[in-house]
């Protein structure tokens, strides 16, 4: 018996070879790695290119940023200020009671 490298199920292997114990097991065991693959390969591209935050305060993203934005540029200030807000009026509402 061995252990399923993706399910970790057990299984009697069909040859002394098989890591995993059905074609579906293998098949989303490749498509995982093709896609591990694929962000690494995205990133090491980036490193060689110099990215800017599209938000207008021209700041450097970093090559692990999958977004356009910069941390300070995809806050939404008006959102944040509404939910202060919130907080402050449910604060305000329980120290009356």
């Amino acid at each position: 018996m061995k252990s399923c490298d993706w399910c970790n199920k057990q299984f009697d292997p069909a040859v002394s070879y098989q890591i995993y114990c059905s074609i579906g097991c293998r098949e989303e065991a490749t498509k995982e790695k093709i896609a591990e693959r694929h962000k690494f390969l995205k990133i090491k591209n980036r490193r060689s290119k110099k990215r800017k935050c599209s938000g207008g305060c021209n700041g450097t993203l970093s090559s692990y940023n999958d977004d356009t934005l910069c941390a300070t540029c995809s806050v939404n200030i008006k959102e944040v200020n509404l939910k202060l807000k919130e907080i402050k009026r449910l604060i305000n509402e329980a120290e009356s009671e």
